[in-house]
């Protein structure tokens, strides 16, 4: 089964408005985005935890309702999470 999430968000080097998807197929996911509607999409986007924590957002509350999200799934992605750096927010301390 394939997972596909597709959202909008800004492009982190030129701040354009860009087009992002999320492809879960055979336990891999690969993202990729373009930066207009009828575009291109570019493969090999780099993900970073914002992103994941997005994914998983979407995986718990709307995808697993409509196209068949696992429990699995979602430890996969939490598991990640877990695995990567925690921004620290400088300003407080």
């Amino acid at each position: 089964m394939t997972i596909e999430i597709k959202w909008t968000d800004e492009d982190p080097e030129t701040g354009q408005k860009r087009f992002v998807s999320a492809e879960k197929f055979a336990g891999e996911w690969t993202f990729k985005w373009k930066l207009q509607r009828r575009g291109e999409w570019t493969k090999g986007m780099a993900v970073d935890r914002e992103t994941w924590e997005y994914i998983l957002d979407c995986l718990e509350r709307r995808y697993r309702r409509r196209e068949g999200v696992s429990d699995e799934d979602v430890d996969e992605v939490k598991k990640l999470l877990k695995k990567m750096p925690v921004p620290r927010d400088l300003d407080s301390e």
